[in-house]
């Protein structure tokens, strides 16, 4: 009987493997190396995948992955990919901080030809200093100019996003970045119709500070 009810028995499915952050999906956790390089934002975090999203440019697409912890900060995750796989991890800075961090005289130039614009980090005040010394650099240099992409809020891995009878279906944008001299920070930069401009603050980090991964549901 044994040996009957393990053949017709119902069998377990096999759990999701999750070892790569381009495999993570809405509800799916993961955990942060607690060193002291990444910023208190990051280091030693849990957080949770709150909403996979899609970036779609003429030639390639990004996935966006939003990632929430205990904390109040919202956590952006892309994939940097090159010779190496890196994490780009980012957070949204508002205007009124973008007047703090930088020279708005010298941000402003970022969306003029030829897009070669230099931006110089202000020092950072007591109130600052923590939050943000580790998310930035003193010089960043320009590297990229109004490149027109559209934004989906949906998961299209392996799939082309929808069109409808006017093409793209998604929000569309300019994108502007700077790098620093290292190449492991960046300023990111996405312009909406209408002017909606969103700012981040990008580290790229080596796949293993991702230390743990949990399958949602």
């Amino acid at each position: 009987m044994g040996f009957l009810s393990g053949l017709f028995g119902k069998k377990e499915e096999p759990k999701r493997q999750l070892d790569h952050p381009s495999k993570l999906n809405k509800g799916d956790m993961i955990s942060l190396d607690d060193s002291f390089a990444l910023p208190p934002q990051l280091r030693g975090q849990q957080l949770r995948v709150e909403a996979v999203n899609t970036y779609e440019y003429e030639r390639k697409q990004q996935t966006e992955w939003v990632l929430k912890g205990h904390g109040s900060d919202t956590i952006f995750l892309g994939l940097d990919e090159d010779d190496e796989t890196y994490l780009a991890l980012s957070i949204k800075v508002n205007r009124g901080l973008v007047d703090q961090l930088f020279d708005l005289e010298q941000f402003s130039a970022i969306f003029e030809e030829p897009g070669k614009a230099e931006l110089t980090t202000k020092e950072l005040s007591a109130e600052l200093s923590p939050e943000f010394e580790q998310w930035l650099s003193p010089q960043y240099h320009q590297v990229s100019f109004a490149g027109f992409g559209y934004f989906h809020r949906q998961d299209y891995r392996g799939k082309k996003p929808p069109q409808d009878a006017d093409g793209a279906t998604g929000d569309p944008f300019e994108s502007y970045q700077l790098l620093d001299d290292d190449e492991d920070k960046a300023i990111d930069i996405e312009v909406y119709d209408g002017g909606e401009t969103d700012v981040m603050l990008t580290l790229y980090r080596p796949l293993s500070d991702i230390r743990d991964y949990w399958p949602g549901e």
